[in-house]
């Protein structure tokens, strides 16, 4: 008998967790993406894509679908999924945990500002014109509408028109090589990168490059969530998987 798992997505860790599980036999899993990215690469197993109808859609899901099992691998500022999850999985008593992958950290050389939040990232910018490189996703660009007089460079996964007036949008997906972030910065004599501090490995390299360059990093942090198991890392979740599987009544098994 297998157990039903639903994964919800947002990282490159969630596709990898989906991956092994649709290849283990004692696991039925189900890949969620909130459906943001237009060019979404689709994998080959079983997957979905939009909401849920929030806290109370995601719970009727839950229920209907007859999970056994909730792994949270939204981004880690998809805060408003996390929150949904963990209450959803409280109301109907459905175990769940969280991937938390481990924040950046400055290292020597680093010059970071780092801030609590979009807001704070503006204000960090200062008034002075500057030529910034926006890495924070599509949804965050229009906190800095109260900025234009800045020159930016928006790096997002989908081309887009965001309603600043000196603004380029460059549309690419990760994983970005240090020699190429380096060219970029130096190329579009960029003084500024904002970022949030997603802490993947797949854009890491701006960060290195900023540190070679000597350029100022505004680094936002990530939100509060609400307090949930947490893994670091796929094993950790595999071996909760396991442990599941072992005690989960037959009746949230897939027969």
């Amino acid at each position: 008998m297998r157990l039903r798992v639903l994964v919800l997505g947002g990282t490159a860790e969630g596709r990898v967790l989906a991956e092994r599980l649709a290849g283990d036999v004692r696991f039925d899993a189900l890949l969620s993406f909130a459906g943001r990215t237009a060019s979404l690469k689709r994998p080959d197993l079983p997957h979905r894509i939009g909401g849920f109808g929030g806290l109370d859609g995601l719970a009727e899901f839950l229920i209907r679908e007859r999970f056994a099992a909730l792994v949270d691998a939204t981004h880690p500022f998809a805060d408003q999924m996390s929150s949904n999850a963990c209450a959803a999985a409280q109301r109907v008593c459905v175990p769940l945990i969280r991937l938390e992958r481990a924040a950046w950290r400055a290292l020597p050389g680093d010059r970071w500002i780092e801030v609590a939040n979009m807001a704070a990232a503006v204000s960090a910018i200062g008034e002075t014109s500057r030529r910034v490189f926006l890495s924070v996703g599509r949804t965050e660009v229009d906190a800095f509408r109260v900025a234009p007089q800045h020159e930016y460079l928006i790096r997002a996964v989908d081309t887009f028109m965001p309603e600043l007036p000196r603004a380029r949008v460059l549309a690419a997906r990760g994983p970005f090589a240090l020699a190429d972030e380096t060219e970029l910065l130096t190329r579009e004599r960029i003084e500024v990168v904002v970022s949030k501090n997603s802490g993947t490995d797949a854009t890491y390299a701006k960060l290195e490059a900023a540190r070679a360059l000597a350029l100022p990093v505004i680094m936002v942090a990530r939100p509060q969530l609400p307090a949930a198991p947490l893994a670091h890392t796929l094993s950790e979740i595999e071996v909760w998987l396991e442990a599941l599987h072992r005690s989960a009544p037959d009746q949230r098994r897939d027969e």
